[in-house]
């Protein structure tokens, strides 16, 4: 893969706890032996903001962290934005997971 193409993980559907843990290991076998710096988290499809599309959005970035890679966030809904506020995690995603310009 070349290293100037973002990977990208998509967040659709109602994502549930289980869902979490498998979207960090897809996202750690897509970039292992890859030169990326860039993952692009979009939540374009994502019908249902829960709590659990929180916990996946923060443990894809600390996954992509962990792996050298920086994360933006694309496509997050107003509800998704609303919940990463009040769980206290908006400002703290928001340096590290810059949402794409509009």
């Amino acid at each position: 893969m070349d290293a100037t193409r973002p990977v990208v993980v998509r967040i659709s559907g109602r994502v549930t706890p289980a869902d979490v843990p498998r979207l960090c290991e897809e996202l750690g076998a897509r970039l292992t032996g890859i030169t990326a710096t860039e993952v692009i988290c979009d939540a374009g499809g994502l019908t249902h903001a829960n709590l659990a599309a929180v916990s996946a959005v923060a443990r894809l970035q600390l996954t992509a962290r962990r792996l050298g890679c920086r994360i933006r966030l694309r496509n997050a809904g107003p509800e998704l934005l609303a919940l990463l506020d009040l769980v206290g995690l908006g400002e703290a995603l928001a340096r590290a997971c810059r949402p794409d310009p509009p």
